[in-house]
């Protein structure tokens, strides 16, 4: 699976980075090939998920029993890379952290992307959750079933939330960060919680600068501790991975897993595949999510060879790593699509 995070692993926008070489990747699909004596449950030839600590992007992984989980029947590799960085934080921020509960609403950013996908299906198996979230437009007309209220990414969304709804939202959901930290705040109902889980916002351009990273950062309203007293008001954060490998929280995550693929085998949730990509892609791929060009998740298969390139696939993109709105070949198809840089 490619995710944002990898993103701001390569342009070193992470704390404590690692040293390169490194492999990049933190969850992956295939075929138990070995296991050491004390592992249980498994055999050689099935299917499996996993969470890995870097070097997910490779033929051969390596990872303790603990992140290894089985792929139902009917799942496909593809869908199988593309479902535990998505539905667990999904899951964990709506059930663990914000107590998601029947007629609830919920503001989700990156909606058409594979964490907002997941969060728009699991809303979806809890009765009467509106749902609201901001995507590019191009994205609108894949994804406007999958939300109750879709607004432009770049559009006034606090105004156009707080006129639907005046009295704002129980939950919000900011992968974003920066200036859209004191927009969400200011959109809590009483009681509500607003969760950050990303900050794409620090991601600007190909390479990293140093600006567009304090730029962001200066944006972060300062939180006061007795305003969020007096407007009973929660926020919260969530890194998935720090609660795996930092946090020891292994036992945890397997039981979130349980539950969620307890959903897809009842056919309540399924992961989108925006595409697939080859090994010697990644670039392109990584371009791809840079842009924001995605629905759903981008899979890297390390069996797929290179798709030759097309004069009229394309993407131009600004020094600030905005898209242009010229994506009326994107769409919902699993094929990928290829990149001229």
């Amino acid at each position: 699976g490619l995710n944002f995070i990898d993103l701001m692993v390569r342009q070193g926008n992470i704390d404590n980075p690692p040293k390169t070489p490194l492999v990049p990747g933190f969850e992956c699909s295939g075929i138990v090939e070995a296991f050491g004596d004390s592992v249980k449950g498994f055999e050689i030839g099935d299917r499996v998920m996993a969470f890995v600590n870097y070097s997910a992007w490779a033929e051969v992984v390596c990872t303790p029993v603990e992140f290894v989980y089985k792929i139902p029947d009917d799942m496909s590799f593809s869908e199988a890379a593309a479902f535990p960085m998505n539905f667990v934080t999904a899951y964990m921020m709506l059930f663990e952290v914000a107590n998601l509960r029947e007629g609830m609403s919920v503001l989700v950013h990156s909606a058409g992307g594979g964490v907002g996908q997941a969060v728009a299906q699991l809303c979806s198996t809890i009765p009467n959750v509106t749902v609201f979230g901001t995507a590019s437009s191009f994205k609108h007309e894949a994804i406007k079933d999958s939300v109750t209220h879709l607004f432009d990414r770049n559009a006034d969304y606090v105004q156009e939330v707080k006129r639907i709804s005046t009295d704002g939202v129980d939950i919000v959901l900011d992968c974003l960060c920066g200036e859209n930290t004191g927009k969400g705040l200011s959109l809590l109902k009483p009681l509500g919680t607003y969760i950050l889980y990303g900050s794409s916002n620090m991601v600007t351009g190909e390479t990293k600068s140093f600006f567009s990273f304090a730029k962001s950062w200066w944006q972060v309203e300062k939180v006061n501790p007795i305003k969020l007293y007096e407007e009973n008001k929660v926020i919260a954060g969530f890194s998935l991975l720090n609660l795996l490998f930092k946090q020891n929280r292994g036992a945890l995550i397997k039981s979130v897993m349980d539950k969620l693929l307890n959903l897809y085998n009842s056919k309540k949730i399924k992961p989108v595949v925006d595409s697939l990509w080859a090994l010697e892609e990644v670039k392109e791929a990584m371009q791809r999510i840079h842009d924001r060009g995605n629905i759903g998740k981008l899979i890297l298969d390390v069996e797929k060879a290179p798709t030759p390139l097309m004069a009229n696939d394309s993407t131009e993109t600004s020094e600030a790593g905005e898209e242009e709105e010229d994506h009326e070949g994107d769409n919902e198809n699993k094929e990928r699509m290829p990149f001229i840089q």
